[in-house]
């Protein structure tokens, strides 16, 4: 049986109807500078015509969940933007999605100090309508999860608190906060990014829980937090009545010894896109011949900003495993590993490999435009491009050579930067013709 369509009318006693989602935009997004120089960490362009923000609201219409609110604070503009023009619901309905954010106001003039901070800062507002439950999400993250699932197993659990979780292997476990719960899914403990081997071995998923969950009884598995909250609307304003910053670092652990908390084990697929590296490799990923994400799942569309924009035109190029946006125009070049965003040109005989180029804003038709610039929009011919990340409206000439090889992980060059070992030319930038990167 197919779920039911975000679009169907749903039972008025559905717990998704009782329910506001609050989706957090994050800080300045310094892991993700310079994709964040001039625009929001949420805001970041996704798989060649998506948003970062697009997944999580994405996820909550498609799970019934239509009032949905995205907190802010940094370089806010370009995310208002998006979200008022892709997120429009008809009249006669209640439904919404907007951005709050930080303001001054009589309670205070502080930015957000961090996730529960801003949600304190804006709870007047969240309890304004009879909300019984706040799901928290994360604007960084790329995975697919109906929170249908996840409001069921709280309301049937009675739980106070239901924190998502994700089995992580050993090696990754210390990079995570860390739940143990026991065999009613409880959450009896948290440990933030443990170290030792003692200690991991105490927080082993137990045996009886693994075989619930169809793994090896012997498999050495960690419940991972995934920054997914459901609060019941008593608890939020208790647990926010203190001066705590983060509901990762303070709520949460104190939160297990004051309430019922449970867990909710979610064996999909999940990346949290907070570093450049994850960023590129998780757009990468994405071509894949079977994708561990993959955005043609209908059930399940990714909502985005509808630009009608003409089909992609391809010159003779040679393409392998390539994603390819809309208004594309590539000429006779070859490109391997790529994900290529709206209204891209590469012009003939340019090599791009592993590389996310965002595209464009704009068509550069008009003269004025055209004689401004000397280099044209796009990529030009005879270039070499690898291992880089060219973000929107950047203007590279003929001949260009960029890659990494040889340079330092993390640098800052004139026009360019280097994170985590790839490339990034930033938004706007111009690499005159026979510059080598």
């Amino acid at each position: 049986m197919h779920p039911a369509s975000p679009l169907m009318k749903t039972n008025s006693h559905a717990p998704e109807d009782n329910t506001l989602a609050i989706i957090m935009g994050g800080g300045a997004g310094t892991r993700l500078f310079p994709l964040t120089k001039d625009r929001s960490k949420p805001a970041v362009p996704l798989a060649g015509k998506y948003r970062l923000v697009d997944i999580p609201v994405s996820n909550c219409i498609n799970s019934g969940l239509r009032h949905i609110y995205v907190l802010t604070q940094f370089n806010s503009t370009s995310l208002h933007r998006h979200i008022s023009a892709s997120y429009k619901f008809d009249m006669f309905s209640r439904s919404f999605v907007e951005i709050l954010a930080a303001q001054q106001t009589p309670a205070g003039s502080t930015w957000y100090q961090g996730t529960a901070d801003a949600v304190r800062q804006n709870l007047r507002d969240f309890l304004q309508r009879p909300y019984e439950y706040f799901i928290i999400l994360s604007g960084d993250q790329l995975y697919q999860m109906d929170y249908r699932l996840l409001l069921a197993q709280h309301v049937k659990k009675k739980a106070d608190i239901t924190i998502a979780t994700i089995p992580v292997e050993r090696a990754a476990a210390t990079d995570f906060g860390i739940m143990h719960s026991d065999e009613q899914h409880r959450i009896f403990r948290f440990e933030e990014k443990p170290k030792t081997d003692a200690l991991l071995k105490e927080l082993r998923i137990p045996p009886t829980v693994l075989k619930e969950l169809g793994r090896g009884e012997s498999d050495e598995l960690y419940q991972a937090s995934m920054g997914i909250y459901i609060f019941n609307r008593d608890v939020l304003i208790e647990a926010l009545d203190n001066e705590f910053a983060d509901f990762g670092k303070h709520i949460i652990p104190k939160a297990i010894k004051d309430y019922t908390v449970c867990a909710y084990i979610f064996q999909g697929y999940w990346e949290d896109i907070g570093t450049i590296r994850a960023f590129f490799d998780a757009n990468l990923n994405l071509t894949d011949r079977v994708p561990a994400y993959s955005f043609f799942d209908t059930e399940n569309p990714v909502y985005t900003h509808a630009r009608f924009l003409p089909a992609s035109k391809v010159n003779a190029a040679t393409l392998k495993q390539v994603v390819i946006s809309d208004g594309c125009i590539i000429s006779d070049a070859h490109l391997e590993r790529c994900v290529i965003g709206v209204r891209s040109y590469v012009d003939s005989g340019t090599t791009l490999r592993h590389c996310i180029v965002m595209g464009s804003d704009f068509y550069e038709v008009d003269m004025a435009s055209k004689e401004k610039h000397a280099t044209k929009l796009g990529i030009g011919k005879n270039c070499t491009i690898d291992h880089a990340i060219i973000d929107k409206n950047a203007r590279i000439g003929d001949n260009v050579v960029i890659s990494p090889e040889g340079k330092p992980a993390n640098f800052d060059g004139e026009n360019y930067y280097i994170r985590d070992g790839i490339v990034i030319v930033p938004k706007n930038a111009v690499i005159p013709t026979g510059s080598w990167i």
